[in-house]
């Protein structure tokens, strides 16, 4: 029996001849056993190249063979616009042989929640911060909701492990089997990662797993950098190239995606913008725009880097550089779809640190290498904010019990660690404890409670933005530092568009807007980038040997690299450490990355003024660096009190294990392999 003849046969029917495929692709037809089976798997594939597919039939195929009841699946999905993108696609495949789709998210209204209780779907779409919201929700019946489930589709997984909100969900899978007889089969879809096994490894801990598709670096595409030297400039360059084509421009701050977005339309340019910071009317806006429009520019944050279907697409244009080439090869992978299309990306690069970052990440990737996903370490706070989940949905817990749950969520700690975790949460009253049984504590209540819990629902924390209306229209969400200062009018930049400031509201958090002629700033505050240790070592090797031949630099380009070259002493080898003066304080040139120069930089401060570092260097002379990193750091109170701010939950974890947290996460010590 062929693979495509495993399938079950009304989808088989449906494939030929109402999709009209004459075959499924290698990882869809190599991925319906495994799914069968029951097996763990980790489905890999180029962006658009049928990851969704290669899981939805086969799972479609065994729900019907089984004949699951509903709700029988999760799609679980890190953002919202890609469920809203996904939702037509699944319905109609689902819809094919009778089974239902719905989506559940911050977005969806009261009324579709409510029949999707009464009348449960046979798929699911969500976010992991939605299924904790259904997991501590009075209102919903957990055994009677979660009780069928069977599998746990998880797209973008290499998005999730290499971040918080990968343990968070991990920990929310585990607490779903407990309402199951057998554990979910967890079905991982990732893009290219170097470390496919050990992906799926974290993301099923236990049972067979089988990884399928190819994991390698394709370097076939059309790669070109221009220094062009200024945002402004960047928007011109970009009206007078590819005239009649959609292109899709990422930027990597929402405020310069508003600026860019506002040019580009001075430039009579037919303009679509999408970040996190716009409503929900305007993000729909957009989406739709994509699929729909075709001579036009889209300006978008990393929310479209994640498999959201922008249509037909032209170009990709990047404005600086993403620090990773694992986010540069999702970039680049929306393009090239057609039949006679080739994957592009042009980058045009604002200043000299965002041209050199961006020569590192293509020289990586001309190297067929990319990172390894891997999930930060010591995730000490989520196993805080999980305990006091898991309080809210049992409503209490023997001690003995809550230790069992917690450590089989993170298997990976050790079960001492996360008794010290448990006996700081009861004597810091986030939880309450009598005769050996836990409960939510007042300190919980107090910090938690408000809007039933939502801020305990989210591994992240979002800085306290304020609502942007124009008459009954909501428009996007404002930084209240962009309202700071005495002046006589106040202009900002939200949607594109430039709007003028009435009135605000702070009790309600409402700031009242009028369309503007033209001016003002965008802002909001976000966290500084990290570069890992391979794309500096690909910056020193193109500053050293000049850049790979598969990708080509404008004239502007390589004349900026030429002055750069002469400014930065590099050497093509790796163990070297070298230093000049320019006039200003001297730097060592390290290219070790950021949390490498981060520890460098505090062992040559030795308690003295702080010494500057970036990823590339160090301000301090060869001769004050250490020769080796050290094997461990006990940070000071200030350098905690600095760290912990930006670290939600940091109040719930005791000192020695937020320590741990944070030296981990921003430190290199010696024998450190992490791939970072």
């Amino acid at each position: 029996m062929s693979e495509f003849e495993q399938l079950h046969p009304s989808l088989q029917y449906h494939v030929v001849n109402t999709l009209g495929w004459s075959t499924l692709r290698s990882t869809q037809l190599a991925a319906i056993a495994p799914i069968h089976a029951g097996t763990h798997c980790l489905l890999l594939a180029p962006t658009a190249g049928g990851k969704t597919e290669a899981a939805a039939i086969p799972i479609l195929s065994r729900m019907l063979v089984e004949a699951w009841p509903a709700t029988s699946v999760l799609y679980v999905c890190p953002i919202k616009a890609l469920l809203n993108n996904l939702e037509p696609r699944l319905a109609h495949y689902a819809g094919l042989v009778g089974r239902r789709v719905a989506v559940w998210h911050g977005d969806i209204s009261q009324s579709r929640r409510k029949r999707a209780l009464k009348d449960a779907p046979d798929i699911l779409l969500t976010t992991p911060e939605s299924c904790e919201a259904m997991l501590i929700s009075a209102r919903v019946d957990r055994p009677a909701w979660f009780g069928n489930l069977k599998a746990v589709i998880v797209d973008e997984l290499h998005a999730f492990a290499d971040d918080d909100r990968g343990w968070h969900l991990r920990s929310v899978l585990h607490r779903l089997d407990g309402y199951l007889q057998r554990p979910l089969q967890r079905i991982g879809l990732s893009a290219t990662v170097s470390n496919p096994g050990e992906l799926l490894a974290w993301l099923a801990p236990t049972g067979n797993r089988a990884v399928v598709g190819s994991a390698s670096v394709s370097t076939d595409a059309d790669v070109t950098i221009d220094h062009v030297d200024s945002l402004d400039n960047a928007a011109t360059v970009i009206a007078q190239l590819h005239r009649g084509e959609k292109r899709l421009v990422f930027c990597d701050s929402r405020s310069s995606a508003e600026q860019l977005s506002s040019l580009l339309r001075t430039r009579a340019m037919r303009t679509f913008v999408s970040h996190a910071s716009l409503s929900l009317s305007e993000r729909r806006h957009a989406e739709a725009a994509f699929s729909e429009e075709r001579d036009c520019v889209i300006v978008a944050t990393s929310t479209l880097e994640l498999g959201v279907d922008v249509g037909d697409l032209d170009r990709v244009i990047q404005i600086d550089s993403p620090s990773s080439v694992s986010s540069f090869l999702q970039r680049m992978g929306r393009t090239g779809r057609r039949a006679d299309g080739r994957r592009n990306c042009l980058f045009l690069t604002t200043n000299d640190h965002a041209f050199l970052v961006a020569l590192g990440v293509t020289q990586k990737w001309s190297e067929a290498w990319v990172e390894a996903a891997v999930p930060p370490a010591e995730p000490w706070p989520i196993v805080a904010q999980q305990a006091l989940a898991l309080i809210l949905e049992r409503g209490e817990l023997t001690t003995r019990e809550l230790l069992r749950l917690l450590h089989g969520s993170f298997p990976e700690l050790p079960i001492a660690d996360i008794e010290m975790l448990v006996e700081y949460l009861v004597e810091q009253q986030f939880l309450d404890r009598a005769e050996g049984v836990v409960r939510v504590g007042p300190q919980t209540e107090r910090s938690y409670a408000r809007g039933h819990y939502r801020d305990l629902l989210a591994s992240f924390s979002g800085s306290p933005l304020l609502t942007g209306r124009h008459g009954a229209a909501e428009i996007g969400y404002i930084d209240p530092t962009a309202l700071t200062g005495e002046r006589d009018e106040r202009l900002l930049l939200l949607a594109g568009r430039s709007w003028r400031v009435t009135d605000v509201d702070w009790a309600k958090r409402i700031v009242w807007l009028e369309p503007a002629a033209g001016g003002g700033k965008a802002r909001w505050i976000g966290s500084a980038r990290s570069l890992g240790r391979e794309v500096c070592q690909g910056i020193r090797s193109v500053l050293a040997n000049g850049a790979s031949p598969t990708v080509t630099l404008s004239r502007r380009a390589r004349r900026a690299l030429q002055t750069l070259a002469d400014e930065i002493p590099a050497s093509s080898g790796t163990h070297l450490v070298t230093s000049r003066v320019d006039g200003a304080p001297m730097h060592t040139w390290t290219f070790a990355g950021t949390r490498a120069n981060r520890t460098l930089a505090r062992q040559a401060s030795a308690g003295a003024a702080r010494v500057r570092f970036d990823a590339l260097s160090v301000q301090a002379p060869l001769a004050a660096l250490a020769a080796t990193l050290p094997e461990r750091i006990d940070l000071t109170g200030d350098e905690l009190a600095a760290f912990r701010e930006s670290i939600k939950f940091a109040a719930c974890v005791p000192r020695e294990l937020l320590s741990r947290t944070i030296v981990a996460r921003n430190f290199e010590l010696d024998g450190d392999d992490r791939r970072r």
